[in-house]
């Protein structure tokens, strides 16, 4: 019998609110409410992906319904039937929609009758709604009418990476918790656990390299790192990474606008065929280069903003940062950044890749002199 793969996020999803990483605030007021017994009707998370929304609301509705947990406790046991049944992705009063591929009136109005009815074992039906901003005009009207009214059985936590696409009587009619992206360092140590429990052998340099690429999204890191393991590698570097994933990490991406800081437009142009050459994402390549220029910028317009991206790096590569930031003016770095920002789509249809990255540098370089 073949069994099917589980990915490692859904592998080690945390299963008590002790075990959720970077959401500190939100977990605080989540478990005080159930302490004090002051659960609302509707919650909305909004957050970038990756950063424990639908998480915490399988956790929250854990917790609502565990039939062992007692007055001042707020864990769920994770041995009752309803935790084990909600664990295992098979409670029946759990309803999990996604309202990408639901999003029309006919599904809100299924979900409307649904409502109505008990929960079949549970205190609560609870409903998570998934990229919620998704959904039609006409299925916001209707939810709307649910959430003004619904019965005392009844939950909602509304999901969303979004949440300006919602319309405010929406809003309104929630409690709105805002999920921050994670800082480089609890995505290294959340990877560092990972790869001990999969007794894989990583080198420091490959986990900050994938922390990094993961822009505070702590899925895209398990992900990453899931894939690298899938492929049967027991021992993972910096080479490996740049080999299979064709990613080309920070220092590489420091020694390029090292180059273009000093207008050397030969060597720029070598180091793009050459990493091009060795398998790179150009694509992704630009994003980073994006990413870093812009927070160079940012420090280069006033060292107090330096608060603003310090999470966002190792201390190395934050001085690193500092010492590109002398060597490049604001004026240079804002032509740099808005020719950049124009690369994703010309790469992608660009009959030679490297063209669209070879114009940048001779345009910034060449008419920089």
């Amino acid at each position: 019998m073949i069994m099917s793969y589980l990915a490692l996020y859904r592998r080690y999803r945390p299963k008590n609110f002790s075990e959720v990483i970077g959401q500190k605030a939100i977990i605080q007021t989540l478990t005080n409410a159930l302490l004090t017994k002051r659960v609302s009707h509707a919650y909305l998370f909004c957050g970038q992906r990756g950063t424990g929304k639908t998480t915490v609301a399988r956790l929250f509705a854990k917790a609502l319904n565990c039939e062992n947990r007692k007055e001042n406790e707020f864990e769920p046991c994770n041995q009752c039937n309803s935790c084990i049944e909600i664990n295992e992705n098979r409670s029946l009063d759990l309803i999990e929609i996604d309202a990408a591929s639901n999003r029309g009136i006919d599904e809100i109005r299924n979900l409307k009758e649904g409502i109505r009815f008990a929960p079949i074992k549970s205190k609560y039906k609870i409903f998570i709604v998934d990229e919620v901003h998704m959904l039609t005009k006409e299925a916001f009207n209707a939810l709307l009418k649910t959430l003004e009214e619904p019965p005392e059985h009844a939950i909602f936590i509304l999901a969303t990476t979004e949440p300006e696409k919602l319309p405010a009587t929406i809003i309104s009619r929630t409690q709105r918790f805002d999920f921050r992206k994670l800082t480089l360092i609890e995505i290294i140590e959340r990877l560092e656990k990972l790869a001990n429990l999969e007794k894989i052998k990583i080198s420091k340099e490959a986990i900050k390299e994938i922390a990094l690429a993961a822009e505070g999204s702590l899925r895209d890191a398990e992900s990453l790192l899931d894939q690298l393991i899938s492929l049967g590698y027991k021992e993972i570097d910096i080479d490996t990474l740049e080999e299979i994933l064709g990613h080309v990490n920070f220092e590489k991406i420091a020694e390029f606008l090292n180059y273009l800081a000093q207008k050397d437009t030969k060597n720029a142009l070598i180091f793009i065929n050459k990493i091009y050459e060795n398998g790179a994402d150009l694509v992704n390549f630009s994003r980073l280069l994006l990413k870093i220029s812009r927070q160079i910028l940012l420090l280069k317009i006033n060292n107090q903003l330096a608060e603003l991206i310090k999470d966002d790096f190792t201390p190395e590569q934050f001085e690193k940062i500092k010492e590109l930031a002398q060597k490049f003016e604001i004026l240079d770095l804002q032509k740099l950044i808005d020719m950049i920002l124009r690369l994703k789509e010309q790469i992608k249809y660009s009959p030679l890749p490297t063209l669209p990255l070879e114009m940048v540098i001779i345009q910034y370089c060449e008419r920089s002199k």
